[in-house]
């Protein structure tokens, strides 16, 4: 296996690092949303979480296309032979879901933040302008479906998580090992 490319035993070092840093972020970012929630206006972190929160939510975004550029330009790792039809769609409309619902809370965030006509601003200064403003209840409803989307987000995960541990333990195939050691 080499850092760029993917065999049909292991997905790249490259691709093992996406999908890693990509599943920390979400959980961290989950954990961090539900904190922000419990603060009140005089805590020191009412402000400041936000925009941690805002930063690494576009850091994710970033990371996010990033590996989907690659994933449709560098061939993966093909299904086992020991996976089912009924399996391989299962992870077919899994990993299609969890892209989906990684948009999903992208476009809410950053409607959320950028209904008044505010700009989006990340990383201590850089400004993302409000390109939809001025409809009313834009940052409720945004707000609303953020929150589905990041309760779903987290139950499909939870769900890939698991149907990998069914394949490592049950099953005892290498789906698990493709995604970490490889070996």
């Amino acid at each position: 296996m080499s850092f760029w490319r993917s065999n049909e035993r292991s997905y790249s070092g490259f691709a093992k690092l996406l999908h890693w840093i990509s599943a920390l972020t979400v959980v961290g970012l989950f954990i961090l949303g539900l904190w922000m929630t419990g603060l009140t206006y005089y805590d020191p972190w009412y402000r400041r979480a936000p925009d941690i929160h805002k930063s690494v939510g576009i850091a994710l975004l970033l990371v996010t296309v990033i590996r989907l550029i690659y994933r449709f330009s560098v061939p993966y790792p093909g299904s086992l032979p020991s996976h089912s039809k009924l399996e391989r769609l299962a992870a077919k409309l899994a990993h299609a879901g969890l892209y989906v619902l990684l948009f999903v809370m992208f476009i809410s965030g950053y409607l959320i933040t950028t209904a008044q006509g505010d700009p989006l601003e990340v990383f201590g200064g850089v400004q993302i302008p409000s390109l939809i403003s001025g409809i009313d209840n834009l940052e409720d409803l945004a707000g609303e479906i953020h929150e589905i989307a990041a309760y779903t987000l987290i139950g499909l995960a939870v769900l890939h998580a698991g149907a990998a541990l069914k394949h490592h333990f049950i099953d005892k195939n290498v789906t698990v090992r493709r995604m970490t050691s490889g070996k």
